[in-house]
């Protein structure tokens, strides 16, 4: 009898398809057919942040268009390395707000866990872009220090799992995260934002639908998709896989000079959005992190954007408007008021 061969383990469908994403800007522009146009690539600002990018995400840029919504988002431009007053690299004030190793508690009855730094694609406007996840990420020593912190504070109802992208990490490190925490009983619900279900549909494969559906809380899936053509065929079964799996479904998107600045592009992907199952939830003003200021919409324009949404729209159609402040014990909506400030709203 002949000894079976050794089994060798292989790479899940999605973590080959990350292992193969686009790492080039140069590559990049060529797989678009632009590589005799410099766009302002810099190799410095990809040099300080790299670039990565799904293959798949590449594949619904349109070939030719040096100014496609989906390759602004990613292309290291030399206007990053510009420095601007008031972008700094801590925009929305995480340090401030440590609460543990990797737990960020901002807001009431809610602690944000910076899971992990990894991310399957590098948006350029990340308001994390400079967060040290080497010293803070709340997977470090088995989660441990990140439950101790929540397991302390029993005003700590709802868990928000973030990064980096949270998807990012093996489903046996998230299940090793969820086992610990059923054992909290002021815990009632898990928020995961992530861009993994966007960017690389294959991340929602049978071992994380398993886990999903397995959580003992409600579970909200916050995906962020900035522009309609986000959405494909993939994107749409990995949705509905998703809200099969028993999670609510919501998107936030970043209001992008240059990417989703017209009422005809933030109309259309509240309804690309919604015909995959997704209701709007948030539309942020950028967060003012240094090396994005180049994406920025003044608060006027946003403000008329978002009143020309409301005129269009169905109201559950319609994301809410916010900037989140350092400090503030909430998202701040944005809406004209009679004094010209934006008052606080609850997130």
């Amino acid at each position: 009898m002949i000894p079976a061969a050794p089994l060798t383990m292989q790479p899940r469908r999605w973590q080959q398809a990350w292992r193969e994403a686009v790492r080039d800007p140069l590559e990049l522009l060529d797989l678009l057919g632009l590589g005799n146009i410099a766009l302002g690539v810099s190799a410095e600002a990809a040099a300080q942040f790299p670039l990565r990018v799904p293959r798949s995400f590449v594949a619904r840029m349109r070939h030719g268009d040096p100014h496609d919504p989906l390759l602004r988002q990613v292309l290291p431009l030399d206007d990053e390395m510009r420095p601007v007053p008031g972008f700094g690299l801590d925009a929305v004030g995480d340090a401030a707000a440590k609460a543990g190793h990797g737990v960020i508690h901002k807001y009431e009855g809610r602690a944000l866990l910076v899971t992990t730094g990894s991310c399957a694609v590098h948006c350029r406007y990340c308001f994390r872009r400079h967060f040290p996840y080497a010293e803070e990420t709340a997977a470090a020593n088995g989660w441990r220090e990140a439950v101790a912190a929540i397991r302390a504070d029993p005003s700590i109802e709802e868990v928000l799992l973030s990064g980096g992208d949270p998807l990012s990490l093996a489903t046996p490190k998230l299940a090793e995260l969820t086992d610990a925490l059923r054992a909290i009983p002021h815990v009632r619900r898990l928020r995961i934002h992530t861009r993994l279900p966007i960017v690389l549909p294959e991340r929602v494969d049978a071992e994380l639908l398993d886990w999903l559906a397995a959580l003992p809380w409600p579970v909200a899936i916050v995906v962020h998709a900035n522009h309609a053509n986000e959405f494909d065929a993939e994107v749409d079964t990995a949705m509905r896989a998703l809200r099969d799996a028993g999670a609510m479904l919501l998107n936030q998107a970043v209001l992008l000079r240059g990417v989703n600045d017209t009422v005809d592009t933030l109309t259309a992907l509240a309804e690309r959005g919604f015909a995959a199952g997704v209701l709007p939830y948030y539309l942020h003003q950028l967060d003012r992190v240094a090396g994005a200021a180049h994406f920025e919409v003044d608060d006027a324009t946003a403000l008329a954007l978002h009143a020309a949404l409301v005129a269009r729209q169905s109201g559950y159609l319609v994301p809410r408007l916010v900037r989140e402040v350092a400090g503030d014990a909430s998202k701040r909506a944005m809406t004209a008021s009679g004094d010209g400030r934006i008052p606080p709203s609850v997130a």
